[in-house]
């Protein structure tokens, strides 16, 4: 018996699960937000976003966070509230909220766990990631950047 894989591991681009305007707004948003970012870095970083917003999403509670360029990418995804809710239906089922780390929470295992974790999320999911947006992780407890998608307990 073999058994095939709907996406095999990191094989699709994750620039292809957004709608082509959708990503173009996004590239003027990361662009306006972040001038020293070029069209095409923000394109790759929107991507990125894309994927880790796919994968975080149908993996609740599993403690991932993007990249600080990558959140970036997330940020200008939220602001574009529509698109973002529609790309959430389509590509998770639901919304993929954003929820901020409180100021002493530590993720698991810490950062650089927190960004293995993650990247080996998104490639089995079958995303290919971008290792250059990859280098460090978000600081997503000094503003409203929360990063994972776990519901926080009491």
């Amino acid at each position: 018996m073999t058994i095939t894989l709907e996406r095999p591991v990191g094989t699709t681009d994750p620039t292809t699960i957004v709608d082509p305007e959708v990503m173009n707004r996004l590239v003027r948003r990361v662009t306006t937000d972040h001038p020293e970012i070029t069209d095409e870095t923000a394109r790759r970083i929107v991507g990125q976003a894309a994927a880790f917003i796919a994968t975080s999403g149908q993996q609740p509670g599993h403690s991932l966070v993007p990249s600080e360029l990558v959140d970036y990418g997330w940020h200008a995804f939220i602001l574009h509230t529509a698109d973002y809710a529609a790309f959430c239906q389509k590509t998770v089922g639901r919304f993929v909220h954003h929820v901020p780390t409180e100021e002493d929470e530590q993720m698991p295992g810490g950062a650089a766990a927190a960004r293995e974790r993650t990247v080996s999320a998104i490639q089995a999911a079958g995303y290919t990631v971008d290792a250059e947006l990859w280098q460090s992780t978000a600081d997503c407890n000094q503003c409203h950047a929360g990063c994972h998608d776990s519901p926080k307990s009491g």
